[in-house]
């Protein structure tokens, strides 16, 4: 993306790496997790954390994968602090294994990063029978957010750090900006388009760390929660996109980045002291961009934490 970068605010652009965007952080003793750490962005993301001396934690669908990626890192940076979790987030039952497993050990937590995802695959249903892109895009990091909360509460509260949540959303989220969210057609797989889901997914992403930061910011509590636009990225993700992914091979740097400019703005909020005190933003080349107009309507933030609450049985 050479020929279009161009440096916003923060001095950096389209091409800054998570490298780059970290350079002279220093935050040995914080803990972090990273969902889908096992590929893509989320491994890179994971590696610039422990890089910059965080205890990470990888929560992974496949924990062979994850076991291989931490072996990897560790021999890149044989000090690091690196543990594999399974966590399945199409799975309710195994976001709540995964919370109390985490909480069970005592760790703080300091930064959590809700990155995993799956991208406009055909119509399916969760183990909760629930659209699956919805269900994992969303729902589970919803869960998962709402049950590790206290534990970073305690952190900050304890650290005196700021805590750092960021969701992992897409431009996609505008695709759905004419009609929002189908909160009575979730499963409906006779009104299903695989594009319509995953941008819905996305904008989901977006409303709930402004509803988020709303309920942080009345409550007093010193963390963060902010969604960004990774960029596009050839990842597994786009393992069910022939077509999309021959383009994007063809057209190359012209429109793509590569996976550690992909996590940059990613480890960018998660970690640089530029974004302290930042909160309820959308994040695109690691500068505060604008989201559509559905992504800032209030009303609907509160509809989807109400509707994401039904659906997760949380009291």
């Amino acid at each position: 993306m050479g020929l279009f970068s161009r440096k916003g605010p923060s001095g950096f652009s389209s091409t800054s790496t998570a490298e780059e965007v970290t350079q002279g952080v220093d935050v040995t003793g914080l803990t972090a997790i990273v969902t889908g750490a096992s590929s893509g962005i989320g491994t890179e993301t994971a590696r610039v954390l422990v890089l910059r001396g965080a205890h990470v934690v990888m929560a992974v669908r496949n924990k062979d994968a994850g076991t291989n990626v931490k072996a990897a890192i560790l021999k890149e940076i044989p000090a690091a602090k690196i543990d594999v979790m399974e966590l399945d987030l199409s799975s309710l039952a195994s976001v709540r294994n995964f919370a109390e497993e985490y909480v069970a050990l005592g760790l703080p937590l300091h930064i959590l990063i809700n990155n995993a995802g799956v991208m406009a695959c055909p119509f399916k249903l969760s183990h909760d029978n629930i659209e699956l892109q919805f269900a994992t895009n969303h729902l589970g990091h919803f869960l998962l957010t709402d049950l590790l909360l206290e534990t970073m509460k305690n952190t900050t509260k304890e650290s005196n750090i700021e805590g750092r949540i960021v969701n992992l959303s897409s431009l996609a989220h505008e695709y759905s900006y004419r009609e929002g969210i189908h909160f009575d057609a979730i499963n409906d797989e006779s009104k299903y388009s695989k594009y319509y889901a995953y941008g819905q997914s996305k904008l989901a992403n977006v409303l709930h760390a402004k509803e988020l930061n709303r309920r942080l910011k009345e409550e007093g509590v010193e963390i963060t929660a902010n969604a960004v636009h990774p960029g596009a990225i050839l990842t597994n993700l786009m393992r069910n996109h022939n077509l999309l992914k021959s383009v994007m091979k063809l057209l190359g740097s012209f429109i793509t980045k590569t996976v550690s400019q992909g996590a940059a703005t990613t480890c960018f909020v998660a970690l640089n002291p530029q974004v302290k005190g930042v909160s309820g933003e959308y994040f695109v080349d690691c500068n505060v961009a604008k989201p559509s107009s559905q992504a800032k309507d209030a009303d609907l933030a509160t509809k989807l934490w109400d509707f994401s609450m039904t659906l997760t049985n949380v009291k």
